[in-house]
């Protein structure tokens, strides 16, 4: 192995600091806890890629958690309450439950709020939306960091079990609030809600009462299947807070 002077070392840290080497980093989420309750996050990594911390985690009130994904990562982050587990990591949540503490691959049980991410490789755009195709459960925001292009800040802001239709409910069994509002896809199984079947083309799955629901409480929130054309947002080279129970403005 070669040597290196003093003055190499020396040139080298200038180079790097100047930025004519770019460091090539991930893309930075910061998952934040601001309800007022502990939530549990999941996390499902596509095409069997990197599962980010395990896959879940508990997080209390005010805290926040970073993690790194690498380019081209895709998945989905989503909230878990009123969870139970034991020194394993074995237990139960009353929503978005997978089983145990690290999901490591298993998705959350609906209903659920989901944060969805495309990270795009060599500098491509990111895709990224909250959907509530498969129901809601706690309210959460997506906020970008940085970044170029269009980078809205989008979610669910509203507390969307407040408004469920009582067919879509999910009660607390243990008594209190309702803890969850289901898509009409997962109450009823009907291919006009699902968007199966002869209704699996946006012609023929349009904007049903109940999604319209949805849309009206959280605009920027995916609310059926075909929902894409107000609910797919775009950024390139930025980092991602995603927010529970955020403050509405």
């Amino acid at each position: 192995m070669t040597n290196l002077s003093g003055l190499q070392i020396l040139l080298f840290s200038f180079i790097i600091a100047t930025g004519a080497i770019s460091v090539v980093s991930g893309t930075v989420f910061t998952i934040v806890n601001s309800c007022s309750f502990p939530v549990w996050p999941g996390i499902i990594t596509g095409d069997n890629g990197l599962q980010l911390n395990g896959g879940g985690f508990d997080l209390t009130p005010g805290a926040s958690v970073d993690l790194t994904a690498p380019a081209g990562w895709s998945g989905r982050i989503w909230g878990r309450t009123g969870c139970n587990f034991d020194a394993f990591g074995n237990g139960k949540c009353l929503t978005g439950d997978c089983g145990k503490l690290q999901c490591s691959g298993a998705g959350g049980t609906s209903p659920v709020t989901l944060a969805e991410f495309t990270i795009g490789l060599g500098g491509a755009i990111d895709f990224y939306d909250v959907s509530l195709v498969d129901g809601y459960n706690v309210q959460m925001e997506i906020k970008t960091q940085g970044g170029s292009g269009d980078c809205q800040n989008v979610g669910c802001v509203s507390d969307v079990n407040k408004i469920c239709p009582n067919e879509l409910t999910v009660p607390n069994p243990n008594g209190g609030d309702v803890v969850g509002c289901k898509s009409a896809c997962e109450a009823f199984g009907r291919p006009d809600y699902c968007c199966t079947g002869a209704f699996n083309k946006p012609e023929t799955c349009p904007p049903t009462h109940y999604s319209r629901i949805f849309k009206t409480a959280c605009p920027k929130a995916y609310s059926y299947p075909y929902d894409d054309a107000t609910s797919t947002f775009t950024c390139a080279n930025a980092n991602y807070s995603i927010i529970f129970c955020p403050i509405s403005t």
